[in-house]
This record gives C-alpha cells, structure tokens and sequence, in this order.
C-alpha cells in the first residue's frame, strides 16, 4: 500500500549535486557556487540582524529587498516576486498555470532536470524538444506544442549557451502561454531578457541569489513579471516564504553591485583560463555563459573521470544520462582550485 499519490509513487525524484559534509577537505566543483564569499555588506547586515525581527512574521511580500531589485533593475518594484530560491518559484508557476495533458509543460533539453521533477509532481504532461548539437533553440517544435508553460534556461545549464533576444521574443510572440526565462547564471553573461517583461505580458524572467551573490546557502530568488500576472502568482504562493533574515541579506546583496560584478568578472576570467586548460588537455569545451563549462573527455571515460576525481577530493557533475553521460560539468571555482583539477586531469592523463 502507498500513502502517496500514484504518480509521486512513480517518479524519480530530483537528485542534488553532492554536499561534503562541513569541514571536509573537498574541492567542490559540482554544484555551481560561486567561488568567492558574499559581500562584506551581507556579512555586516547578519551580525547587526535584531532578534525582534524573529519573533515577529516577515513582510509576506519583501518588500524592502523588491525595492533593492528595482533601484538596480530599473522595473517596478510591483513587478517583482520573491521565492525561497528560484526554484520556489518554479514551483509556484507549474501549480498555478499547469495541469494534465491540458495544459503542459515544453522546453528544450538537455536543461535544468527540475523542471522535469515539478512536472512530475503536479502532475503535467512535458513537452521536451531537443536541441540540436549547436543549441540553437529549436524555435518551430516549441511553438507547436503551445505549452501554458515554456521555460528556457538563460544561460542554458549543463550547456553554457544563452538564447538570443530574438528568438525568445518570437517565442513569446507566438505561444498563447507563459515563457518563463531562467537567467539563474545571468550574472557571468552578456545581456539579459528582461527588456521582454515590459514588451511582452506572458514573459516571466527569473533570477537567484545563489549564483552571481554568492549566497546558494541563504535560498533566495525574484521573479519579474506583469502585475496582472503576479497578483494570481500571490494566490497560490505561501503566506510567508521567504524569512526574515533571507529579506535582509538579500538587500544587503543586492544594494553592493560593485561586489557582485567583480567577482562576477574573476569567475568569467577563470572560466576562460580553464576552458582552454582543459582543450589543452584534448577535452572539447563549449562557450560557457554560466560559472562552469561542459567538458567532453578525449576518451569516453566521463564516469571513470568523475569517479577518479571524487576519490581525489574533488567534485564535479556526471549526469548519467542520453547526451550527457559522456560529458562532464564542472563549476569554475577559485584559480587554486581549477589549477588543482588540471594537475589531477594530468595525472590521470600520464599516469607516472
């Protein structure tokens, strides 16, 4: 007997990067951190936080931290939504606007393997689409299947690549649903959608505190969307989801750009060195958008890699899976830390 729904009983559930235990002496390159710590401001707002604050409940709209989003966006602070994380409100999208085969889900793939999970558990038919081997966005398949939502990763994760202005605008131009555009690795890009937000009602943009602020640990995200569309959201969101303390850090992040961007603009100078670091070493690498690449081993041995490189203290990401398992992704981490993957890829490489 199964206490669950039977489509919970039957799905696979979304499986995380590894998390070494606190203290270990783990290069972690698997989960796409960022390398460096948050700002000196988010640390100073932490130690300054007053304990009246927890005993009472947050703002159910942070409304301090919309205000930081829009100060540095320059969109309403009424067209921000906020998330514990962006995959809350992932989440949040596929209740409220998905259901059964009548209102599916449609994106690209290989992607971001939550939105497949979300599906799941709604549950909602998927669309997937393949790319094509040069990531061009299979524009023609995913306007014919009319999804109520379409997501496109913006830079795309495990691939690195970013999808044109143009061809999300015809996307949206032309599907009767949402487009919901997930710019989680926007920060160590070039460019952004979110000039489609004004242009466009049925265009969602998200973004996240884990990647560019560095602060995956705190569990923060924003959404940007029409206020017609938002005040449905609010119906379906928690009451209060994001904390206190969430609310606070976060604006501290947001309001110290400087920071942000520059050590945005080491994660992007590293990601070069250890792209043609690892051509050297025979890989092929993809232009990469985000704060990892996607690595193709000389042989086929990404499993044994992985393996070989875990057992070394070292993390990266195998996704054992059709277009991917013969691929690695791997975080950019600290110049030490790439330097120490390198000498290990060598090592394996030559074996003395």
């Amino acid at each position: 007997m199964s206490y669950v729904r039977s489509n919970i009983d039957a799905m696979a559930g979304y499986v995380p990067g590894e998390q070494p235990r606190s203290g270990t002496n783990i290069i972690k390159l698997n989960s796409n951190e960022n390398p460096y710590p948050p700002s000196p401001n988010v640390i100073k707002a932490l130690r300054c936080f007053e304990d009246e604050q927890l005993r009472r409940y947050p703002d159910p709209f942070a409304r301090n931290f919309c205000q930081a989003v829009s100060d540095v966006l320059g969109v309403p602070a009424d067209w921000i939504i906020v998330g514990n994380g962006s995959d809350d409100l992932l989440n949040l999208l596929v209740r409220a606007c998905t259901d059964g085969e009548s209102r599916q889900i449609v994106y690209p793939t290989p992607t971001y393997v939550l939105y497949r999970t979300l599906a799941a558990i709604q549950p909602a038919t998927v669309v997937e689409v393949p790319y094509p081997d040069d990531f061009q966005l299979p524009l023609k398949e995913l306007i014919a299947a009319q999804g109520a939502i379409t997501f496109i990763a913006s830079p795309n994760s495990p691939s690195g690549h970013v999808v044109p202005l143009q061809d999300l605008r015809q996307l949206a131009q032309q599907v009767a649903g949402l487009v919901v555009i997930d710019e989680a690795y926007v920060d160590f890009a070039d460019g952004s959608a979110l000039s489609l937000v004004e242009e466009l009602a049925n265009v969602v943009v998200l973004r996240t505190l884990s990647k560019g602020y560095s602060l995956a640990g705190l569990r923060l995200g924003f959404g940007v969307a029409h206020p017609k569309l938002l005040a449905e959201l609010f119906k379906v969101k928690d009451s209060y989801n994001v904390d206190a303390i969430a609310i606070a850090l976060g604006t501290a992040a947001m309001q110290d750009q400087a920071y942000k961007n520059d050590c945005a603009t080491k994660v992007k100078t590293s990601r070069a060195t250890l792209t043609q670091a690892l051509r050297d070493l025979g890989f092929k690498v993809l232009d990469s958008h985000g704060n990892f690449v996607l690595a193709t081993p000389p042989q086929p041995r990404a499993e044994q890699l992985y393996l070989a490189l875990k057992e070394q203290g070292i993390l990266v990401r195998y996704f054992k899976q059709p277009r991917l398992d013969d691929k690695l992704r791997i975080s950019v981490g600290t110049d030490a830390q790439n330097q120490a993957l390198i000498a290990a890829l060598t090592r394996f490489n030559h074996p003395s």
